[in-house]
């Protein structure tokens, strides 16, 4: 989609760090109860009317918002418009969980009812669209005069049509811009990569110069969880008594260092995307999804490598700057020779790191030869599967 002269593929959140004041927390505090008390009365008329055999769909209960604002001054106090969105994100997720229903998906997969969110439990989270907010002097400013500093890490490319403000578990207080997914091109080079996902290595790559190591974030920090857990355990509060403040002092630090490994893998899958994207034209990427490696012994290691978030980091900034990022399906893709596409008749157990082609003769580290597969399965090696050069020949494979 073109706007003006200016390429959009979709949208984006841009998130930055927000400086609240004591007044601005009251406001903050006093809308989040107002829409939590919305959300909860959007609840119980559903599952009123799911007992009843009645419908409930989002015009009656925007009639209802309607109402209770007319009756209760306390609601009227409060913008209308993060009220309307929480309405809107309530039957939102309840249309999602009825259609998985009459889908039939098994419950794991199943999205659930909305359910009631407890004052002491639930994070404020607040919605406003393009009226219900505007940035003047850096400043971000709320429906019913909460105005908040903005942390500004880095400017927004467009102008936003609606933002989320809301607090983590730690208790810093977040803006989410929406804005237009602006497409910015990067020059051609003519290259293509193939890309493994590995344990050893977070990402096994054709070119030994974008190969990803991994960081083992967590392991550097495994010494200091376990000095936050042994203090949590040694603290931990008797069934039926309050927390103390040592206690609630270790759980926030070892909160923290959570947060800090996730920042942290983050931006090194961020870093390492933009380098892969930035040096070729077309990627071929390992389908892969890391979610059975929980149930093995590699389970922490794996954990570790965020090789999740790094595939998503590398398909995201493909699409912003406009680069053929092409998933491949990793069935046998340790078990194919890339030279001859032959396939072993056995699946090479993983204390095996050496791939030998039994057909052809081929010799080469087992991630090696599974990131060339991706290129022959994704038609972009040279000489092709069956000999062929395939369509965009000229694109060569970078050393």
């Amino acid at each position: 989609m073109r706007v003006g002269e200016i390429e959009v593929a979709g949208h984006a959140r841009y998130t930055f760090r927000l400086r609240v004041s004591a007044a601005a927390r009251a406001g903050l505090a006093a809308e989040w109860g107002r829409c939590r008390w919305v959300w909860n009365e959007c609840v119980a008329r559903s599952q009123k009317a799911y007992r009843e055999g009645e419908a409930c769909g989002g015009a009656r209960l925007d009639r209802m918002l309607t109402q209770a604002r007319a009756v209760t001054p306390w609601l009227a106090a409060g913008s209308c418009v993060p009220q309307q969105q929480t309405v809107r994100d309530f039957a939102a997720s309840r249309t999602k969980a009825l259609k998985d229903i009459r889908d039939r998906l098994p419950p794991k997969r199943r999205a659930g009812m909305p359910r009631r969110k407890k004052k002491r439990e639930a994070q404020p989270t607040l919605n406003y669209t393009r009226r219900g907010f505007r940035l003047t002097g850096g400043r971000l400013h709320l429906a019913g005069g909460i105005v908040l500093r903005v942390v500004w890490s880095r400017e927004l490319p467009a102008e936003p049509s609606s933002v989320r403000v809301y607090r983590d578990a730690l208790g810093a207080w977040y803006c989410s811009f929406v804005v237009p997914a602006i497409v910015e091109p990067l020059p051609a080079t003519g290259a293509v990569i193939g890309i493994d996902w590995g344990v050893k290595e977070t990402a096994t790559t054709t070119s030994d110069a974008h190969d990803l190591a991994h960081a083992r974030h967590g392991h550097k920090a495994r010494q200091k969880l376990s000095r936050y857990d042994r203090m949590m355990a040694r603290r931990e509060p008797k069934k039926g008594r309050p927390a103390s403040k040592g206690y609630r002092e270790a759980k926030k630090w070892r909160a923290q260092t959570y947060a800090k490994i996730a920042r942290q893998r983050h931006d090194a899958a961020r870093k390492w995307a933009k380098k892969v994207v930035r040096d070729h034209d077309v990627i071929a990427v390992e389908d892969f999804r890391p979610k059975f490696l929980a149930r093995t012994t590699m389970a922490h290691k794996a954990a570790d490598a965020a090789i999740g978030a790094t595939k998503q980091a590398l398909v995201e900034m493909g699409r912003k700057h406009a680069r053929d990022v092409r998933l491949v399906d990793p069935a046998h893709t340790t078990m194919d020779c890339a030279r001859c596409g032959a396939r072993t008749k056995h699946a090479l157990p993983l204390s095996e790191r050496t791939y030998t082609c039994t057909t052809c003769g081929a010799v080469s580290p087992r991630d090696k030869n599974s990131a060339r597969v991706m290129l022959v399965r994704a038609g972009l090696d040279p000489a092709g599967v069956e000999g062929t050069r395939p369509p965009g020949a000229p694109l060569r494979e970078a050393a």
